[in-house]
C-alpha cells in the first residue's frame, strides 16, 4: 500500500515536471522564437482558431442558453415565495457572468477540442511523425503546441462571451415568457446589477481555462506511449485532468477575487 501510494506520488509529481517545462517551453517559443525569426505559422494558429472556437460555437450556445433557462426557473421557483421574482433577472446574468459560462464553456471545450488535440498528437507520437519533424530540425513544440495553446487562450474567452449572451437570452425567455415580466423591466434589472467585474473576472477565468486546458491536453498527447492503447489512455487523462484543473482554477480564482474586496 506504501509502495503504491509512494508510487503516485512520484509519478504525479513528474507529471507536473513535464507540464510545467512544456510551459516554459511554449512561452520561450512565443515570446523569444519571433526574434528569432522562428514564430509560429499564422496559418497553423488559424486553422486551430477554427477548430477550436468555430466549430464548438453551437454545442456552447445550446448548453449555455439550457443553462439559463433552467437557472432563472430555479431561482425563479424560490424568489416567488419573497414576491422578488423581478431579481431573477440579475441572478442569472450575474451567475452565468462570474462562474457558470466560463466553466461550462471549459468544461465543453476540453472534452471537443481538448481531446482532439490529445488524441491527434498522440497518434503523431506513436507513429514516429514527430520524430520525423525533429529530424527535419522543426521543433514540434513551436510547430504543433504553440498554435494550440495560443487557439484555445483567445478563443475560449470569445465562447465565453457567447455563453454569457446566449444564457442571458435563456433567461430573458423564461423571465419574459413564464413569469410575466415586462420585457424593457427585465433587461434594465440585468444591466442594473451586472457590472464590469463580473464580466471581466469571467473572462480572466477563461483565459486561464484555456491555457490550462491546452498545456494539459498537448503535454498528453506529445508524451504518448504504448501505440493505439496508449493514445486512448492519454486521451482520457488529458480529458480528465483537464476538468479536474478547470475546477481547482475555478475555485482558487474565485477566492481570490472574493477576499480582495476585503
Amino acid at each position: 500500500m506504501a509502495a503504491t501510494i509512494g508510487r503516485f506520488i512520484i509519478e504525479y509529481f513528474r507529471w507536473i515536471k513535464g507540464i510545467a517545462l512544456l510551459f516554459y517551453n511554449i512561452l520561450y517559443w512565443i515570446f523569444v522564437g519571433p526574434f528569432k525569426g522562428k514564430a509560429a505559422h499564422r496559418q497553423s494558429i488559424f486553422q486551430q482558431m477554427v477548430f477550436v472556437g468555430l466549430h464548438s460555437v453551437v454545442i456552447v450556445f445550446f448548453v449555455d442558453i439550457f443553462t439559463g433557462i433552467v437557472m432563472a426557473m430555479q431561482t425563479a421557483y424560490q424568489l416567488q415565495r419573497m414576491g422578488a421574482v423581478l431579481y431573477v433577472a440579475s441572478l442569472v446574468a450575474v451567475s452565468l457572468c462570474r462562474e457558470l459560462s466560463p466553466v461550462l464553456t471549459a468544461l465543453v471545450v476540453a472534452g471537443r477540442a481538448g481531446s482532439a488535440i490529445a488524441a491527434e498528437l498522440g497518434t503523431m507520437k506513436v507513429t514516429e511523425q514527430i520524430e520525423a519533424l525533429e529530424t527535419m530540425a522543426i521543433n514540434p513544440i513551436r510547430f504543433l503546441a504553440v498554435p494550440r495553446f495560443l487557439a484555445l487562450a483567445i478563443m475560449l474567452p470569445c465562447l465565453t462571451v457567447l455563453g454569457n449572451i446566449s444564457g442571458i437570452i435563456g433567461g430573458f425567455i423564461v423571465g419574459t415568457g413564464s413569469l410575466h415580466i415586462n420585457p424593457d423591466l427585465y433587461m434594465q434589472t440585468t444591466f442594473k446589477y451586472l457590472e464590469l467585474k463580473d464580466i471581466y473576472t469571467g473572462l480572466i477565468k477563461a483565459i486561464v481555462f484555456g491555457i490550462l486546458i491546452a498545456i494539459i491536453c498537448c503535454y498528453e498527447g506529445l508524451y504518448t506511449k504504448g501505440g493505439a492503447e496508449g493514445v486512448g489512455r492519454a486521451t482520457t487523462r488529458s480529458v480528465v485532468a483537464s476538468f479536474i484543473a478547470v475546477i481547482l482554477a475555478d475555485c482558487v480564482i474565485t477566492g481570490i477575487f472574493f477576499f480582495s474586496k476585503s
